[in-house]
């Protein structure tokens, strides 16, 4: 039998080991909280399809008044697919980023496909990509990720993690979008958008280079759930209902509502966006967002005060390519040499759901 004194004794050691206990877990919490993935954009790759449609030959075929589309959506040229599918586009865009980067399929240990429109209900996409990149037999997991038009920016920031925390080594991230369902009808709607695909391949930085992601985030806000949407397809419209209900297997969306909801949201979250990485918009070289509109990022450009010359644009000779928007202008930004290692960026992007997200890294 001990006595009351060893009882007390015993039971504020048990106190003091749980408290210490609470502590390391919290510092280890905390610890991975604000870590720092370190990783980089290894190389990226593009495909646009063979056939390019400009804003006349648009007007033409939907009855439109010379220089309504320029008026309108300011796309001057954007590409549409004419025998390519979105698994061969991406394969293309795939090759092309492994081929700046030196490294075969082989070399790759995860490939996701970041894309908004699926090629087909099931398999995933991913899975089409492999096999068109002769990898039926590699074995390398393929998956999608879909967070609509910020999926590429949903895979990166998951991803990043990821490599940082030794699962993969090389991941392959893959948008490829083929804008089918768009309603002829909703003129203002369907000149937007255009074909194409985007890869890139992300892997752990060296210790001597400083590429890294700063920080991340992305927020949802459902009453905008319906802004933007296609309501057929899944287990509610079923494709079955396709002829009763073409209107359900068309896109739709309100433009108004989301430039309305977009210019609400978006300049606090950018400021919760910079904050875990010390930085103002004024430190970014390069601002690379979602190809909305030209509407929208003249709209982002003002809000935010971005310099014309910081705010990467190609909307005007792609349209708005889905998921490949984000992708499509980072290469681009590449290849024009208006980014450089060590150069910090931000990609800033919105998606149906309501959704907006955004990553800032040093490149």
């Amino acid at each position: 039998m001990i006595s009351v004194e060893v009882a007390i004794e015993i039971k504020n050691n048990q106190i003091h080991l749980l408290k210490c206990l609470r502590s390391n877990i919290y510092h280890q919490t905390e610890t991975l909280r604000v870590q720092k993935p370190q990783v980089k954009i290894l190389s990226t790759g593009k495909y646009l399809p063979k056939k390019k449609v400009t804003a006349q030959e648009l007007e033409l075929s939907l009855g439109l008044t010379k220089g309504w589309i320029e008026k309108k959506s300011g796309v001057l040229i954007r590409h549409f697919v004419d025998d390519e599918t979105s698994s061969l586009m991406g394969a293309y865009a795939a090759k092309d980023a492994l081929e700046t980067a030196g490294l075969s399929f082989s070399d790759i240990d995860c490939l996701i496909c970041t894309s908004a429109s699926p090629e087909q209900g099931i398999p995933c996409t991913a899975a089409l990509i492999q096999k068109q990149l002769d990898g039926g037999n590699s074995g390398i997991p393929a998956f999608d990720i879909n967070s609509t038009c910020l999926s590429f920016v949903t895979g990166l920031d998951m991803v990043s993690y990821l490599i940082a925390a030794g699962r993969f080594k090389r991941v392959l991230l893959v948008a490829s979008e083929v804008c089918v369902g768009l309603n002829w009808q909703d003129k203002e709607t369907c000149t937007l958008f255009g074909d194409g695909a985007a890869a890139a391949i992300i892997a752990k930085s060296e210790p001597h280079e400083s590429s890294q992601i700063l920080s991340s985030r992305m927020e949802t806000y459902s009453k905008g759930a319906h802004l933007t949407e296609c309501r057929g397809g899944g287990n509610k419209h079923h494709f079955e209902e396709y002829t009763d209900n073409l209107e359900y297997f068309l896109f739709r969306m309100d433009g108004r509502g989301v430039y309305r909801l977009a210019s609400e949201i978006l300049p606090n979250f950018v400021n919760s966006l910079l904050q875990p990485s010390g930085l103002e918009i004024a430190d970014m070289q390069m601002v690379i967002p979602h190809q909305a509109s030209l509407m929208a990022m003249g709209l982002l450009r003002k809000q935010l005060g971005i310099p014309e010359e910081k705010l990467m644009v190609i909307a005007q000779n792609h349209g708005n390519t889905l998921a490949a928007s984000v992708p499509m202008a980072l290469h681009e930004a590449i290849a024009q040499g208006k980014i450089k290692r060590g150069d910090r960026i931000m990609l800033l992007g919105t998606s149906a759901g309501f959704s907006v997200g955004g990553i800032v890294l040093e490149y």
